[in-house]
């Protein structure tokens, strides 16, 4: 049985998604493909612009047969432990056999010898690393220049490839294949279309000019050429119900009160707040009024503001290195399905054999787990993500669609063809 394997946020799934699909589908025949999938916040620390359940729902249409929640303590975090969060759930589904991933740049010898650098870490990238932190870089950067330095010596054409937002997840899912001998089979699917960061709608649009144009205006008919029909028919429903999020600013006064509220000694508990940033965050809240604000003044050359963005999501949610590190060595404590099709369904019952990790397709399936009297991985991780999506909720623009405990009464999304 051959089963692949998909990491994804779809937010929204576009035209994109749809020719990654396609492309990976001529490398092999695929009984199913199971898609793991960021849930109510994303990798960069934002809010998704749609609740998790209609991103599944929109996946489904294309291609996808089974849609599975990546826990929030993974979704939002860098790109390593994004990815290894992710891959340590397809594994653990017992039945995955290939990753596909898009890139910038599919030769996968390149983005290969990359991650195994960035697995071994010889003494020479320690160095430059070392060095370029020590000139105030960003991690991201001293780490990109590092690799940049170790491979031109080795005469290396880099074209770009550690740059691109694509390859940089795509070596990160080669780095934990390789460090935790996950024996997926990858597929590097190069990137058509708009680049990432594009805000051009076109026929394979980016998801940022997606997401720009909806919040510019809510007439949907210049996204109709960008969107398979199953996906422009679920956001014209959620458009209508008004179950679009706001995003972060919506609560920009509660997070900033919260922050100014907290001791410094608090703050520092937090995780990736290390070696001063409490005082850089605490310093900023006084002074800022909203969010860009706040962002503004945290920001640094040696803080990008994905990093910031993070941040104020773990002070929001009270996530603690502690806690952090307790996930981080359990791994992915159960599968929660956000839908599934007919096909899904028949690859869920070989899951059911062969996954050693509890599977959550009931909402009181959820609740049983957080209610867990234990303060065991799995009730932590459920608790975080279910008050991840209540806080989400409240950020709907329709007042009337802002419920609590959807985790406990939503049931997985279900297409019957």
């Amino acid at each position: 049985m051959a089963v692949l394997g998909i990491v994804s946020e779809y937010n929204p799934f576009h035209n994109g998604h749809r020719y990654l699909l396609e492309q990976a589908s001529r490398y092999e025949s695929f009984d199913a493909v199971i898609c793991v999938m960021s849930g109510s916040f994303t990798q960069r620390g934002e809010a998704a612009l749609f609740n998790k359940w209609s991103r599944a729902e929109m996946a489904l249409h294309s291609g996808p047969d089974l849609v599975i929640e990546l826990p929030f303590c993974f979704a939002v975090r860098s790109a390593y432990y994004f990815a290894r969060g992710a891959l340590q759930l397809l594994q653990r589904t017992g039945v995955v056999t290939h990753l596909a991933f898009g890139c910038e740049n599919n030769h996968l010898p390149s983005l290969q010898g990359i991650a195994d650098i960035l697995s071994h870490e010889p003494d020479e990238f320690k160095t430059l690393l070392k060095r370029n932190l020590s000139n105030g870089l960003s991690f991201p950067l001293a780490r990109s220049r590092a690799l940049q330095n170790m491979l031109s010596e080795q005469n290396h054409d880099l074209s770009g490839t550690l740059t691109g937002p694509n390859n940089i997840l795509a070596i990160e899912y080669l780095r934990v294949m390789q460090e935790e001998s996950i024996p997926f089979q990858p597929i590097a699917i190069k990137r058509t279309g708009s680049n990432y960061h594009d805000a051009d709608l076109s026929p394979l649009p980016s998801a940022t000019a997606i997401r720009r144009a909806l919040a510019a205006s809510p007439d949907l008919n210049a996204l109709r050429s960008g969107l398979p029909p199953g996906s422009f028919g679920v956001i014209e429903r959620e458009l209508a119900c008004g179950r679009i999020s706001s995003g972060l600013e919506s609560i920009e006064q509660a997070l900033i009160a919260k922050i100014r509220s907290m001791p410094t000694e608090q703050l520092a508990s937090i995780y990736e707040i290390t070696d001063g940033l409490e005082y850089r965050i605490k310093e900023a809240a006084n002074q800022a009024g909203n969010l860009n604000q706040l962002l503004a003044q945290i920001k640094s050359k040696r803080y990008n503001m994905t990093r910031i963005s993070r941040s104020l999501l773990y002070i929001l949610f009270s996530i603690s290195g502690k806690q952090i590190s307790m996930f981080d060595q359990s791994g992915p404590q159960y599968l929660h399905l956000l839908g599934f099709s007919a096909k899904g369904q028949k690859i869920l019952q070989a899951m059911k054999i062969n996954s050693p990790l509890t599977i959550i397709n009931r909402a009181s399936d959820m609740k049983k787990i957080c209610e867990e009297p234990s303060a065991s991985p799995a009730a932590q991780m459920a608790n975080l993500e279910r008050r991840a999506t209540d806080l989400y909720s409240l950020l709907y623009r329709n007042p009337d669609q802002r419920k609590g405990s959807l985790d406990y009464t939503t049931s997985p999304i279900i297409i019957n063809y």
